[in-house]
């Protein structure tokens, strides 16, 4: 079905599926999170989402963090709760949230770190759907951060 690494193959596909919590939300990196903390939270993450059945991507650019998390709904509903104590980023806005019977989108990710070139583009989609105030003051803020420097230098130390 997909060609790209960590998507299933049509072999691969059970149709019925396990049912899956999906959590997505982006929010903006505290002082000091540079490329190397988000290196060292990636490994944490991979390490205890194998125990907690959870995969997902993460994307860190412009000192914005972007994450899709699917797993058992109530080790996503912990997950979830962790993420807003997290003193390592604020401005937390939920994307998309659901509950379904499906196959995941990354059944070989425990939790993938990739680059943020499209980072923009996906904030500003975000903020054209976004109904919520407190998503849309939020999400206006952190493209405001992302927009006020070079894109390769926001975000680090």
């Amino acid at each position: 079905m997909f060609d790209e690494y960590g998507f299933p193959s049509d072999a691969d596909f059970d149709h019925a599926g396990p049912t899956l919590e999906t959590f997505v939300y982006c929010s903006r990196a505290a002082e000091g999170v540079d490329d190397a903390e988000v290196d060292r939270m990636v490994e944490w993450s991979q390490r205890r989402n194998v125990a907690r059945d959870i995969t997902g991507v993460l994307v860190f650019g412009s000192g914005v963090f972007f994450q899709w998390i699917e797993g058992p709904p109530n080790q996503v509903k912990e997950l979830i709760a962790s993420l807003h104590s997290d003193p390592r980023h604020y401005d937390i806005v939920s994307l998309d949230r659901s509950v379904e019977k499906r196959e995941r989108l990354y059944p070989n990710w425990q939790m993938e770190l990739v680059g943020a070139d499209d980072i923009l583009p996906v904030l500003q989609d975000a903020l054209d759907a976004a109904e919520d105030e407190n998503n849309i003051a939020a999400l206006r803020r952190i493209l405001a951060h992302v927009s006020s420097g070079p894109l390769d230098m926001l975000g680090r130390s």
